[in-house]
């Protein structure tokens, strides 16, 4: 059924999308527990799936993809040893308890803040920000004490179990010394790498349940109030664990994952660490870091640069870096490097960082660095949408193509509908397996025809899949959308017909493009299904000699560069059409509608198109 992919020659613009969805924290404005009472109402009456939906969910999501990349075991944080070999392992789903009498035997769910503290009731019980899948002996150890700093010296014994764990996990009185004095009772004490994941749990907790926390059992960790809610020596412990141990890869994962394939909210303190201090900050830091020094960029490629640069210092500690492109704040990282993706081919891109901490306080600039990334050539480093199958009844399939170069574990990627065009998208759908490169992977309703359904390398008849020609479908990465067919809040009529990518197009892209990309054919048409082919060719907008200035735009006004009649379409970075004309003798466009950010901005004339960034300032 796979067919070799021949490449073509093309250059393309891509760009890489936050993973918070556009406006989520807009009216997140104030400090204190104003901002606390903020965030609680973005992000309460969240999506209930229920206690017995996290089993699935766990077996989906909770990999672990980051420290034994590709086991397909599950990530546990009472058992995973970061610098070496774990313990033991669970296979998802198989190795779930059921009974266990040691450590090793299975693993079940931890609620990180315990059942009795609000008394097994919903939506708490079922709510994965703070469900974890843990062995099931190392969680019963815990029980349910509090988290805390254990005294090496006064552990607690207990038959079947060793203390520390096998991991580095323990239980014992509290160091009732430094930042975790003021308590002497039994804790539980996590490893130092997942000490901040438990952390920004509990902050999230009490703040979706700031309307309940007050009300419920006593808990030596809570104080009986609705604001702090953290008893000042839990408090200061999950704030030190908090700074200690960034946020990391697989929270970001996680936040992402709840957020788009299971309840539809978000922990506030992972995607902005600097709330904890906001609200609950007990010292104000008003000293700024240094500058972060020695700034490079480099390694370029066709859609990417490379940036490394010396860390800055604080008198507390820098929490995270900024990463301005050409003057534009684009990128957030607490790491003192990063690959900066979606740069548009044979450009020269140059690049400052600003260190900040917790208190928002920033430091000046680093040195600037500038690079230029490759001329396009005949490969894409993304995979793609190649066709679009709205036949007739149930007869639907997509199908998503490799020029890569490299095998992609499409664990990573979903795909889902914007049901009706009407601006939000639908439940995603997991895709499964390894896609080759030159390969398809074909997606099928499973009441479709029989010849579609044999082509299939995987089949849904799920609302992702359920599409009637009116419903964009969108392509997403770790949550982030990439390419997408349809007009994304807009009309659409796609009905009873297949759509085939051009041999020319070898690139996703989030702006939709019928005329330019796509090759309309009659319905029920699976000639091409599960193969896609792009011979080479030239690249047509090479001799394209039309452009817009100024970039960043500060003014109300675009001027274009052109000899020929230019039809210009602005975008929003999901794709919705802002702006729609065309260009010619008066060679300007009036962009005084646009507020400031970033956009995509489309030129065609008879010679060709060009997509490129638009920063309006």
């Amino acid at each position: 059924m796979k067919l070799r992919l021949l490449f073509v020659f093309t250059l393309f613009f891509s760009f890489s999308f936050s993973q918070i969805p556009s406006g989520y924290y807009n009216t997140a404005t104030s400090t204190g527990y104003t901002l606390k009472t903020q965030l609680s109402n973005i992000i309460d009456d969240h999506n209930d799936q229920g206690y017995n939906a996290i089993d699935g969910f766990m077996s989906s999501y909770d990999l672990d993809n980051y420290y034994e990349t590709g086991s397909n075991t599950i990530l546990d944080v009472y058992s995973e040893n970061p610098s070496s070999s774990d313990p033991y392992n669970f296979t998802p789903g198989v190795d779930e308890c059921g009974n266990y009498s040691n450590e090793g035997d299975c693993y079940n769910k931890e609620h990180v803040i315990p059942q009795s503290v609000f008394s097994s009731n919903t939506p708490m019980q079922s709510d994965a920000h703070q469900l974890l899948p843990t062995d099931g002996r190392v969680n019963g150890f815990r029980g349910n004490f509090p988290f805390g700093r254990v005294n090496d010296n006064n552990l607690v014994s207990q038959s079947g179990i060793s203390n520390p764990t096998q991991n580095g996990s323990k239980l014992g009185a509290n160091l009732n010394s430094g930042y975790s004095s003021g308590y002497s009772g039994t804790v539980f004490e996590p490893i130092n790498e997942f000490k901040g994941d438990i952390a920004r749990i509990y902050f999230y907790f009490i703040t979706r349940y700031e309307n309940q926390v007050g009300n419920w059992s006593s808990f030596a960790m809570f104080d009986g109030s609705s604001d702090q809610v953290l008893q000042t020596t839990f408090l200061s412990i999950l704030i030190e664990w908090h700074l200690s141990d960034p946020v990391s890869q697989k929270e970001i994962d996680r936040n992402n994952n709840i957020y788009y394939n299971h309840q539809n909210n978000r922990n506030p303190f992972v995607d902005h660490p600097e709330y904890v201090s906001m609200i609950w900050n007990p010292v104000t830091d008003t000293e700024a870091p240094t500058a972060a020094t020695n700034l490079i960029a480099s390694n370029p490629t066709m859609s990417s640069i490379d940036l490394s640069w010396t860390a800055g210092t604080d008198n507390i500690a820098v929490n995270t870096y900024d990463i301005y492109v050409d003057d534009t704040n684009t990128l957030s990282t607490s790491n003192t490097s990063i690959t900066v993706t979606g740069l548009a081919a044979n450009t020269e891109f140059c690049f400052t960082v600003f260190a900040k901490d917790a208190s928002q306080n920033t430091a000046p600039s680093s040195n600037e660095s500038c690079e230029t990334t490759e001329q396009g050539a005949s490969s894409t480093n993304e995979i793609f949408i190649s066709e679009y199958v709205e036949g007739s009844s149930n007869n639907k399939a997509l199908e998503i193509a490799n020029f890569t170069g490299n095998l992609i574990n499409l664990s990573g990627y979903t795909i889902a509908r914007d049901v009706n065009g009407n601006g939000t998208y639908g439940a995603a759908l997991q895709l499964t397996g390894m896609l080759a490169t030159g390969n398809v992977h074909v997606i099928s309703r499973g009441n479709a025809s029989a010849e579609t359904v044999a082509l299939a390398d995987q089949i849904s008849s799920g609302d992702a899949m359920s599409f009637n020609g009116d419903d964009p479908v969108g392509l997403f990465k770790n949550g982030v959308l990439i390419d997408i067919f349809g007009n994304f809040g807009g009309t659409n009529n796609f009905a009873n017909a297949t759509y085939r990518r051009k041999q020319t197009v070898i690139n996703p892209t989030t702006v939709f493009d019928l005329a330019g990309e796509w090759v309309t054919s009659t319905t029920n048409d699976i000639t091409d299904l599960g193969s896609h082919s792009a011979p080479l060719g030239s690249n047509d907008l090479q001799e394209n000699s039309f452009s817009f200035f100024p970039n960043p735009a500060r003014l109300n006004k675009l001027f274009f560069k052109s000899t020929r009649p230019l039809s210009v379409e602005v975008y929003s970075l999901t794709g919705k059409l802002i702006l729609n004309t065309t260009i010619d003798s008066s060679k300007s466009l009036d962009i005084s509608s646009l507020n400031t950010g970033l956009f995509i901005i489309k030129m065609r004339s008879d010679s060709g198109t060009k997509i490129k960034k638009l920063i309006r300032e």
